[in-house]
């Protein structure tokens, strides 16, 4: 997309930081923190199974051949086109639980045949292209932070899978400093757009847990929904316009903020997880960096007391940047990790509030402290509110860890109306809880409030438990007990996490049987040969 006149020198795309290794979320084993194996020890009854990580797994042999390989290799440069291992390996899939656990196994690994890493929408364009017409599978991978299974390098009914590495496409492209919109390739990681959009004073203010990794590709295909999302909103509010590379041809969606053209064709995009195409040009609405924060923290005496004065709070139209609320035993678990069970109880609440000045920031933090005051909440100062932010990126590489110690940690997430809050939670817990107690692993299961809107908020549950012999059909039929009481408890199947592989047998059960058949009929006029992510979004076949 060419710049207009009017726009200033773009700077260049600084350096993305390493990928996550292959076998880990983090680039480096996570230390636990103080009173972590004490508290472990004391919640976790039960034999525990360590599992060692490999030094490196067996990859399933390339289905590619040489005449494919050569013609890919020809449309992007030849070291942009690979069956290398090494490479091939830092692909395997995403980065949920068990993908982990998988790749910490002896068994051969599932791994794309090779490797293509485009450097432009031109480029994107002619690799599909090659692809329809060979039939080969393409899966998009930006960050490869996928946690349910929406990067697999599924072949599906295809000779061979790719797996079509965005990276090099990083770049600000454009930027429209008068109207405030941004447009980034959809390799561009999360920090390398706030580097990026830093030089000219400005700010997307998408913080996802997965921000370090992560590309603006992948957070239009997943409906991602950032940490600030009270103050800045979800990704799919951020969308302004879309480039997209079909195997039927590109399509260009989204001129202005608001029009009556129909229904809005952006929306089958967002959250499509490179099911319909490839997203290769992402717009954004930015704007001006904040120059004042203020922090603050309470405590509640209960979850459903926290849960009312969110509520409240938010129909009264209080905009913090970040508001959350963590239930009783995450608040404990949280603190006694720290090293400081016993000084913390009931329900910790933090925000974030940010304003043009001190006093405009503060005084998002004063509206909210006058309400929770109603709901008993007890101020805790800015301290937890700062702990949290230094270090909310961090908490997912403990998983690492604790799959040493022989810990299984996972997360699912949903949301649902005020209304049906409550019950929901009550639900998911205990389906969680008689699932796992039934393999003899009586788990801890925490849960938060992150995301909050005038109808309804998001749950979000952590869960730990022993690690069994088979920690995949463990948290298996946790998972699936934990999903059904999801979609019959009013809730959504995922919130911000994407449907995935993971997802997809319950999502009929939330869009209905015609509206998976809507779904197949839009992939079938895109996709018809089914090249794009097999097995994500759509079932192959309703049988």
């Amino acid at each position: 997309m060419a710049a207009p006149s009017s726009t200033p020198a773009l700077p260049a795309v600084p350096a993305p930081r390493p990928r996550s290794d292959w076998d880990a979320w983090g680039t480096r084993p996570a230390t636990l923190p103080a009173g972590a194996k004490t508290l472990l020890a004391t919640l976790l009854p039960g034999r525990a199974h360590p599992l060692s990580r490999v030094p490196a797994p067996r990859l399933s042999p390339s289905q590619l051949d040489d005449t494919d390989l050569d013609d890919l290799a020809a449309l992007v440069g030849a070291e942009h086109a690979t069956r290398d291992d090494v490479v091939r390996r830092r692909h395997l899939g995403g980065k949920s639980t068990p993908d982990l656990i998988r790749r910490r196994s002896p068994d051969v690994q599932a791994a794309p045949d090779a490797v293509v890493s485009p450097a432009s929408h031109d480029e994107v364009r002619a690799v599909v292209d090659h692809c329809d017409r060979a039939g080969i599978a393409v899966v998009p991978f930006g960050g490869g932070t996928s946690v349910v299974g929406g990067v697999d390098p599924d072949r599906g009914s295809h000779a061979a899978v790719i797996a079509l590495d965005l990276s090099r496409t990083a770049a600000l492209l454009d930027l429209d400093r008068t109207s405030l919109l941004a447009t980034l390739g959809a390799g561009t990681t999360g920090p390398q757009v706030e580097e990026l959009l830093s030089a000219h004073g400005l700010t997307l203010g998408h913080f996802p847990q997965s921000f370090e990794f992560a590309s603006i590709g992948g957070f239009a295909a997943t409906r991602s929904s950032g940490q600030a999302s009270r103050g800045y909103g979800r990704f799919d509010e951020l969308v302004h316009a879309l480039r997209v590379a079909t195997p039927r041809g590109d399509l260009r969606l989204g001129r202005a903020q608001a029009g009556a053209a129909g229904p809005d064709l952006r929306e089958l995009f967002l959250g499509s997880e490179g099911a319909l195409g490839v997203l290769t040009e992402i717009t954004v609405r930015v704007r001006p960096a904040p120059t004042a924060t203020a922090y603050a923290a309470w405590s509640f005496p209960d979850f459903a007391a926290g849960a009312e004065a969110l509520r409240e709070a938010t129909q009264r139209g209080i905009r913090p940047t970040v508001l959350r609320v963590s239930d009783t035993t995450e608040t404990r678990v949280n603190a006694a990790m720290g090293g400081h069970l016993g000084r913390l109880g009931g329900c910790l609440a933090i925000m974030t509030a940010e304003g043009a000045d001190d006093a405009d920031a503060a005084a998002t933090a004063g509206a909210l402290d006058a309400v929770f005051a109603a709901h008993g909440a007890k101020t805790r100062g800015d301290a937890p509110a700062r702990s949290w932010e230094r270090t909310r990126f961090a908490s997912p590489a403990l998983r690492d860890t604790l799959l040493d110690s022989g810990v299984l940690v996972e997360t699912l997430e949903t949301a649902t109306t005020w209304t049906h809050l409550a019950a929901l939670k009550a639900s998911v817990t205990a389906a969680l809880t008689d699932a796992l107690t039934a393999h003899g692993t009586k788990p801890v299961v925490m849960c938060h409030i992150s995301h909050v809107y005038p109808a309804g908020a998001s749950l979000y549950f952590t869960v730990a438990c022993a690690m069994t012999s088979d920690p995949l059909a463990q948290w298996s039929s946790a998972k699936d007990a934990a999903s059904r009481a999801i979609v019959t408890g009013a809730g959504t199947i995922t919130h911000h996490h994407a449907v995935g592989r993971d997802h997809l047998p319950y999502l009929e059960a939330e869009i209905g049987p015609l509206g998976t058949d809507v779904l197949r009929a839009v992939k079938e006029r895109l996709d018809p040969r089914g090249i794009m992510n097999p097995g994500v979004l759509v079932p192959a076949d309703r049988r």
